[in-house]
């Protein structure tokens, strides 16, 4: 099964069991309105899709009481969009929350960003971008070994 993880944020951590992955910014531009973060998301997921088909998007779950108002904000409506677009296309979805990718990563429940990074590099044998790609990479992971 083809899967796509996303660590939802403005910077975007993104895995694809193909091997690809990265992070993909949904800063918003210079006179960019309010919704363009979310049309940019869907046409992005749309470009990804149209090169690497997947069956399967897997997300860290927002949790909010752990983020201020406008983060909080940000992270469900890119949440909303993610579910919304796959359901458009046929795509199933599921969610992990933090607590539990580190525990897979880390064999515990809590750690830091830069424990989240090394473990990713000393696991996959690179060094990932920042700690979203490194998140991304761990759910994709937590994942596939999950539906095994």
């Amino acid at each position: 099964m083809n899967i796509l993880a996303l660590d939802l944020a403005t910077l975007t951590g993104w895995a694809h069991s193909d091997g690809a992955s990265g992070v993909q910014s949904f800063k918003p531009r210079r006179g960019d309105s309010l919704g363009m973060r979310y049309l940019n998301l869907r046409a992005w997921l749309s470009r990804i899709y149209e090169v690497a088909p997947f069956e399967l998007v897997a997300y860290e779950r927002p949790l909010l009481h752990h983020r201020g108002g406008h983060a909080a904000e940000v992270l469900l409506g890119m949440a909303t969009h993610v579910l919304s677009w796959a359901a458009e296309h046929g795509i199933e979805t599921t969610t992990r929350t933090p607590g539990e990718i580190k525990r897979h990563a880390l064999g515990k429940g809590r750690g830091s960003k830069l424990a989240m990074m090394l473990a990713c590099e000393k696991k996959f044998g690179h060094e990932p971008i920042d700690d979203n790609h490194a998140d991304a990479m761990w759910l994709l992971d937590l994942v596939r070994r999950e539906l095994r």
